[in-house]
């Protein structure tokens, strides 16, 4: 995708990973049941998924519950969420540094003076100060990562502001983590299909590659010879 898709992505789906946060969903991909035999490749991920659910209920249950408790969050949502805006901020921040014109003050004005020129200037001044194209570096209303991408959307497209054109490595660094951030998003909601290699050989001793992750039905196909594989059906 290009880097505006990315940005538009994170900051369109940003209410989607709110509303994941705290449903319980389908599971994630790749599925359970008959596709175990494919997935061995990602057993290791499973159990830290495990182990840091385990971590975080030991942390909320009070020592007079009995039993285990329930995360109260998704928490591979919650992680994706958690370094995407951060991602988006730390670069919003650096580069509003270099490229954003500081605030117009009347530091000369004298004080006192009531004629037009004084009240257009200081008008001029508070204008400048409330632009909203500005970034903002305070603010928890304002530092979110829609706005950040938003916000480095208009300055990888240079859009008229108080800024100055971005140099080659910034845009590079736009479009870097724009696609890092886009690709983290869409993995969390299961929004884009995905390939995966397993440890299972088919019988002509290809490699079996399992695709799914975007809420159709997941396969697996070997690489070799086409069969292919659902989680139904041993061979289709």
């Amino acid at each position: 995708m290009t880097t505006r898709q990315n940005l538009t992505t994170i900051a369109t789906h940003w209410t989607d990973l709110y509303d994941a946060l705290t449903t319980t969903g389908t599971g994630t991909w790749p599925p359970a049941g008959r596709m175990n035999d494919y997935l061995a490749a990602l057993d290791q991920v499973d159990a830290e998924e495990i182990e840091a659910r385990r971590a975080l209920r030991d942390l909320e249950r009070s020592p007079e519950q009995l039993g285990e408790t329930r995360a109260p969050i998704r928490l591979h949502i919650h992680d994706t969420m958690r370094a995407v805006e951060a991602a988006l901020l730390a670069l919003a921040d650096q580069i509003a540094a270099d490229i954003q014109r500081p605030v117009i003050e009347p530091r000369r004005m004298p004080r006192g003076w009531n004629d037009d020129t004084a009240l257009q200037v200081a008008l001029l001044c508070a204008k400048d100060a409330a632009d909203s194209r500005r970034w903002r570096y305070v603010g928890t209303d304002r530092r979110t990562a829609p706005r950040a991408a938003l916000w480095l959307l208009g300055r990888y497209e240079n859009a008229p502001g108080p800024f100055r054109a971005l140099t080659e490595a910034q845009a590079y660094r736009v479009e870097h983590t724009a696609a890092a951030a886009a690709d983290r998003v869409e993995g969390a909601l299961q929004l884009t299909r995905t390939t995966a290699t397993t440890r299972m050989q088919c019988a002509c001793t290809g490699t079996v590659e399992i695709h799914g992750g975007d809420g159709h039905p997941p396969t697996a196909r070997c690489t070799l010879c086409g069969r292919t594989y659902t989680a139904h059906d041993h061979a289709a």
